[in-house]
């Protein structure tokens, strides 16, 4: 299927799993679609802006006030350019915010002033998957009609096993060809 003229926005939380996108990004592209870059601060612990604006190419965002920057509502101009918002990684942190509308950094302020429909990818340890507020904020996050993306099963960065762990670039790209492909609406 192609992407063509679609719209993607990607956001980026703080997860060593960061270091897929760049291949979910070049997969979007040749499909036919465009991708703007959106990071939490602790996601360019993992990886750099310079990395994902050059696959992107577009410059990628991390600060809410950047010094030097004008910026005034860029971050209501990011949330209503896409069709659709995929974050991924996504921990256990943002999906604490996102389940309680805190909109403490761009990213978490994007998702807050979204009209679109938003893909989540979680990536975390077992044990922080399978806690309860985790457990609770995936949970009531599905019934405002987010979208989540596994988690897979298996080895983890901590050299731990379990549920907790990002699907696939390509795994993500199929469940962006299939929203498509749906014709999804928007978020509630």
């Amino acid at each position: 299927m192609s992407l063509k003229g679609k719209k993607v926005l990607i956001g980026l939380t703080g997860g060593i799993a960061c270091y897929k996108i760049p291949y979910l990004i070049r997969s979007l592209h040749k499909a036919g679609a465009e991708t703007r870059v959106i990071m939490t601060e602790a996601a360019t612990r993992f990886i750099t802006p310079l990395t994902l604006e050059t696959v992107s190419g577009h410059p990628v965002p991390v600060s809410m006030f950047p010094a030097n920057e004008f910026v005034s509502t860029r971050h209501i101009d990011l949330a209503e350019w896409p069709d659709l918002v995929v974050v991924a990684p996504a921990t256990a942190n943002f999906l604490g915010k996102a389940a309680s509308g805190i909109c403490d950094d761009l990213l978490t302020t994007i998702i807050c002033a979204t009209p679109r429909p938003v893909i989540v990818v979680p990536a975390m340890n077992p044990g922080m998957w399978e806690h309860a507020p985790t457990q609770k904020n995936m949970s009531y996050l599905k019934q405002i009609d987010y979208r989540f993306i596994g988690p897979a099963t298996g080895e983890m960065a901590c050299d731990q096993w379990g549920e907790g762990r990002m699907v696939e670039p390509d795994e993500i790209f199929r469940a962006v060809e299939t929203h498509f492909k749906a014709g999804q609406k928007k978020k509630s």
